[in-house]
């Protein structure tokens, strides 16, 4: 899977009422002018398609997931529990996305990507914050594949940064190492996707908490 170079991939906007979130985002993506960056409500954002950080059951009851459900309606959870069900089997691997209609003009989209298995966990020591922007992204790919153009703008929040615990400039780190990966490759699944995230941010506890690291797609799938 290529992509036209000529052309923006996708206009990204990260947005969180977190100030120490938007500050580390601000130090983490300081060299991607192109990423635009907000203290704000996600709900404000008008793209085609909001991320939302979630559990493996889609259980929307905390976090952004709450606000979220509370201002599209009870209908999305039952969206995303139908496509969690029907492509995952009912549990949605961390490193895992989908991608479902709003059912509103705005955003056209949700996806829900887990950053915790379980409805409330502390998840500083994992790379689970990386593989969830990661597989947001991801979700991207596979819905353009199927509808080209349907997602062209995106709005994240920090992934993690709340009830997951995760500090402000490891969440920013993280994210952007999901994002640059998303600049330079495209998979076919997600299972490729977490084991190419995984190998790489394996020794990632041993790196200095401000360091970023940028994961290298494979060669089959670096763009060309």
């Amino acid at each position: 899977m290529t992509a036209d170079r000529t052309k923006p991939l996708l206009d990204v906007v990260l947005t969180d009422i977190n100030t120490k979130v938007v500050q580390a985002w601000r130090s983490a993506f300081a060299d991607t002018p192109e990423v635009t960056i907000s203290q704000g409500s996600i709900l404000d954002k008008r793209v085609d398609a909001w991320v939302s950080p979630t559990n493996s059951r889609g259980l929307m009851n905390g976090g952004v997931d709450a606000v979220v459900k509370h201002h599209l309606g009870a209908g999305i959870q039952l969206r995303v529990q139908r496509a969690i069900r029907d492509g995952f089997g009912g549990s949605l691997p961390i490193g895992s996305a989908v991608c479902v209609p709003s059912g509103a003009a705005n955003p056209k989209f949700l996806i829900s990507t887990p950053t915790m298995t379980e409805s409330a966990q502390n998840v500083r020591e994992t790379l689970n914050v990386a593989l969830a922007c990661a597989a947001a992204f991801q979700a991207i790919h596979l819905q353009n594949a199927r509808e080209p153009g349907s997602i062209t703008s995106v709005a994240l929040v920090g992934l993690g940064a709340a009830t997951g615990k995760v500090p402000a400039q490891i969440c920013a780190n993280l994210m952007w190492a999901g994002y640059t990966l998303f600049q330079d490759c495209a998979f076919d699944d997600y299972d490729e996707l977490r084991a190419t995230v995984s190998e790489q941010l394996a020794d990632i506890e041993q790196r200095p908490a401000a360091q970023r690291v940028r994961i290298t797609p494979p060669a089959h799938r670096a763009r060309r």
